[in-house]
């Protein structure tokens, strides 16, 4: 006909060409972790701020101690004990609390904790970098044990509930979740270091043997684990019982799912059912519980590391609130909330990545 288009037939067939789409999952992973970020820096922000005004409730600090200390050993007044103090500690006393705080914030983006008054002369950082690493160390080996032999209890129990070991597993479990771990430790003194003597509580204490030099040896590494034992033993033994009981419930919860019910039908193997299928799921739960129990490894130790001696960040603390040494108690809340926050978003990402569900609303994949 006249007039008309003839249309190839390519085009019949395929059609125009399709606009590419926007990629919905990357924008919304871009903006949820835009979201996670400023949510975490505000709480870095707001913690540090309360942490500055709270410490200075305290009743009694260095600074006061030594100024009433000089103007009653000396004679001298107020004002030159004060600059004393000033030139000493680096810290002025009269200078009003929120020019005080401007100025901490401020030496804060700067990498500036300030400096103890306990020890002058010696940084915060300096007091962190010392004792941090023995914290990290003991801790980290307790929860890599306890989380495993968790894991392992809690799928016994589930594939075995409502046998002799699921009630003994369980009620072991709920007695070392309910114990709290200082008083674990101090059983642990009395029994396995008094009554029994299986350990040298004295040539147990402190991080490794006076006399003995750091280095990266075979004999090194032994001595350092020989004192972290205790500690190790009190960590992992308060822990485990939490692990396992999560466990157990989310597995139990696991193998009523559909999809376990199909693997079953298609004739897969159980060993390939339990780790492919059941184990993944069941244990994805637990990241969360791992982010706190991670997060809290700085100030969860303080207690434990006072008893027995063990010269960690625990002990540092300690002895800065016993000493009002407000610097080394700021810089260490202010590690302790850093890790809490960095632990729990790098849960929520490991845990996006594992379950592609909470990537985008409404899809199964992202």
């Amino acid at each position: 006909m006249g007039g008309a288009v003839d249309t190839p037939a390519s085009e019949l067939i395929e059609g125009p060409p399709e606009e590419p789409r926007p990629n919905v999952a990357r924008r919304f992973l871009n903006a949820w972790l835009v979201r996670r970020l400023a949510k975490a820096l505000l709480t870095v922000f707001i913690v540090t701020t309360g942490t500055f005004f709270l410490v200075r409730l305290l009743p009694g600090n260095p600074v006061d101690t030594y100024i009433q200390t000089q103007i009653a050993q000396t004679g001298i007044s107020y004002a030159d004990a004060a600059s004393q103090a000033r030139n000493l500690f680096s810290l002025d006393p009269d200078e009003p609390l929120i020019l005080q705080y401007v100025q901490y914030m401020l030496n804060l983006l700067q990498g500036d904790f300030g400096n103890s008054l306990l020890s002058p002369g010696t940084t915060v950082a300096e007091v962190i970098k010392t004792y941090l690493p023995w914290t990290l160390f003991s801790v980290g080996i307790a929860q890599i044990l306890s989380f495993a032999v968790g894991i392992l209890a809690g799928m016994v129990m589930a594939y075995r509930r409502e046998s002799w070991i699921d009630h003994l597993l369980t009620s072991l479990g709920a007695l070392l979740h309910a114990i709290p771990n200082y008083i674990l430790a101090i059983l642990i003194v009395v029994f396995l270091g008094v009554k029994l003597q299986w350990f040298n509580l004295t040539e147990a204490r402190g991080s490794y043997t006076p006399g003995v030099e750091p280095a990266f040896s075979l004999s090194f590494l032994n001595d350092i684990l020989y004192h972290a034992t205790l500690p190790i033993l009190a960590y992992a033994l308060t822990t485990v019982g939490s692990w396992a009981l999560v466990m157990k419930s989310s597995t139990v919860e696991t193998l009523g799912e559909d999809y376990v019910t199909v693997a079953r039908a298609r004739g897969l193997s159980d060993a390939r059912i339990r780790g492919g299928y059941v184990g993944r799921n069941a244990v994805l739960p637990l990241f969360s519980v791992l982010a706190v129990q991670l997060g809290f490894v700085v100030g969860g130790s303080i207690f434990v590391e006072r008893i027995f001696g063990y010269q960690g960040i625990g002990f540092s603390l300690y002895n800065a609130v016993s000493g009002r040494d407000y610097p080394v108690l700021q810089g260490i809340f202010l590690v302790i909330t850093i890790s809490v926050v960095v632990a729990n978003l790098l849960a929520d990402i490991l845990y996006s990545r594992l379950d592609p569900r909470i990537r985008v609303p409404g899809t199964a994949k992202g």
